[in-house]
């Protein structure tokens, strides 16, 4: 390394030679002067994007393992705390957040101007204004924590290639709750990300979907570049995913050893906006603070293998500008055989935390589907007991090869634990192999009748159904979640199995663009057994009272 890199080695940034411009200048080394952890004593304001009706969850969730307190986003699906950079693998360990990002500043009633010639000018003179540093340094910190993406996907080769295309369907089934209005940029390409190509400086302002440089020119590395050590390369695989898919670089970098390579840092700006009285577009808003960005640390722009994303989220007057700390979803975390209609593993989390699961309990999934949710149960809440049944026979196997996947995953960990409280068995969920009053919590994901079902058949089989749970659930103490976006059925048959079930409240929750409610049912203290008594005696009495 030269003696001007040298003394740019260390430094979150600093003035550009010839620009006069501030330039990111990043040591992934992870020590300061005196070898301790940098950003210790960093406290930044961090965002969490969640299932939408499952904020306040979420905040339970962070006030119980952080210490913290959540603020709730008026944009709904966000939440919002305050932490200490060293807590920041303990915000990666949350089982109710999809998203991480750090929040560099904050509007809470910014005021857009009257034309959208004016309003884009503010976005461009905004990134020059913004407290960069920390939030970065946070950003430099998570690279050796998040989730990396992976761009080579395993296929069943047992599977149809039919069927194989649903999963991979399934796989990319992303809700985004949060924004009625985003920018195209919003689709990720799954490839993994790495720094390639040579330094570049430009002053020109371009628009963040374009390249930016010429690529033929190899202009000489000086301080005014990034500095990264080799094989701390941001993007690059430290570890493992929890698919346990190596994540593999497309184009490796053939360095001697000991020598560094200086890279320009990749990025690219996400607009998610929502609200109707905003004169400019999510495209626009990206494209001019993208340029503005680019201008003022003179990185190059790159819309699918970045480094850094930079975030402006805006919900009507509310405007946040962050910085991405996960390169996909956190959800992604238990499921690798997914089916049509596989649940989100934060949402089925949050079903779960609904009824807080106790030691002992049997909770029953009857329509487990892939097993998200017996699955989440049984990692978060391990002392309980869990059965997963479904009458598809491909469910069933789908849900035996993920409990597997999570087996083999503690295997190659060296954990000496084996085993998951769970039994998958495939029956008729309409007469369930068990004894009446025998299940303390029933959590399920019912047919909405689009992918699965019918709405007509719904009519039939959502009595069934809530029968049969009123059947096997414990009278008094007995609890169900259920999550269903026919709502209409689903209303009509409760009111007629008051006897069986209590409403208790309703979560409205966003399901891949479907607005669905997750219903909290409590059992009534009747008796099943003295019902059916009931149900006979009364029979005959209306028998002979019609013979007469």
């Amino acid at each position: 390394m030269s003696e001007a890199n040298k003394e740019c080695s260390g430094h979150l940034s600093q003035k550009s030679r010839e620009t006069g411009r501030e330039v990111l200048v990043v040591d992934t080394s992870g020590t300061n002067a005196d070898d301790q952890p940098v950003g210790d004593s960093i406290t930044v304001k961090i965002g969490a994007t969640v299932p939408t009706g499952f904020e306040h969850t979420a905040a339970e969730e962070v006030k119980e393992k952080l210490c913290a307190e959540s603020t709730i986003s008026k944009d709904r699906g966000r939440i919002y705390f305050e932490i200490n950079s060293k807590n920041l693998p303990q915000v990666h360990c949350l089982k109710s957040v999809d998203n991480l990002f750090v929040v560099v500043q904050e509007f809470s009633d910014y005021q857009f101007k009257d034309t959208k010639e004016e309003t884009l000018q503010d976005f461009q003179l905004l990134a020059e204004k913004l407290p960069w540093s920390n939030p970065l340094e946070v950003w430099k910190i998570n690279n050796s924590l998040k989730k990396k993406r992976s761009w080579r996907k395993v296929v069943n080769k047992k599977s149809t290639p039919k069927e194989n295309a649903k999963k991979a369907n399934a796989e990319n089934y992303s809700e985004q709750p949060h924004s009625e209005k985003h920018s195209t940029a919003d689709t990720v390409d799954t490839s993994t990300k790495t720094l390639e190509g040579l330094p570049l400086e430009s002053n020109k302002k371009t628009e963040c979907c374009s390249d930016g440089g010429d690529k033929d020119k190899a202009p000489s590395i000086s301080c005014d570049t990034l500095q990264i050590e080799e094989g701390r390369l941001p993007g690059t695989a430290t570890a493992a995913s929890d698919e346990d898919v190596p994540a593999t670089c497309e184009n490796d970098c053939d360095l001697p050893d000991g020598q560094e390579a200086s890279k320009l840092l990749k990025f690219r700006v996400t607009c998610n906006r929502a609200g109707e009285k905003h004169n400019f577009t999510s495209n626009e808003a990206a494209r001019d603070f993208g340029g503005a960005v680019q201008d003022f640390f003179l990185w190059k722009p790159d819309m699918t293998k970045f480094d850094i994303e930079v975030l402006l989220n805006i919900h009507n007057s509310e405007v946040v500008v962050a910085i991405a700390l996960t390169e996909e979803s956190l959800h992604k975390r238990n499921i690798t055989h997914f089916g049509p209609t596989t649940l989100r593993s934060t949402l089925a989390y949050g079903m779960l935390r609904l009824c807080k699961p106790q030691p002992s309990d049997i909770i029953i999934d009857p329509m487990c589907g892939t097993g998200a949710i017996p699955l989440e149960g049984a990692m978060e809440w391990p002392c309980s007991y869990y059965m997963a049944g479904d009458n598809n026979e491909l469910a069933i196997n789908r849900t035996i090869n993920n409990i597997n996947h999570i087996h083999n995953k503690r295997h190659n960990k060296g954990s000496t634990a084996y085993g998951l409280p769970i039994d998958t068995v495939q029956w008729d969920l309409c007469k369930l192999p068990i004894r009446t009053g025998s299940a303390d919590i029933i959590v399920t994901d019912m047919p909405f009748g689009k992918r699965i079902g019918s709405r007509k058949k719904n009519w039939d089989l959502y009595p069934s159904c809530l029968k049969e749970m009123g059947r096997v659930c414990r009278p008094e103490i007995g609890k169900a979640v259920l999550l269903t976006q026919d709502k209409k059925c689903f209303a009509k048959t409760l009111s007629t199995m008051g006897h069986l079930w209590q409403k208790s409240h309703t979560v409205w929750v966003n399901v891949g663009g479907l607005h669905a409610a997750v219903y909290f049912l409590k059992r009534t203290s009747l008796s099943f057994n003295k019902i059916t008594e009931d149900i006979k005696n009364k029979e005959p009495a209306e028998k002979t009272k019609t013979e007469e």
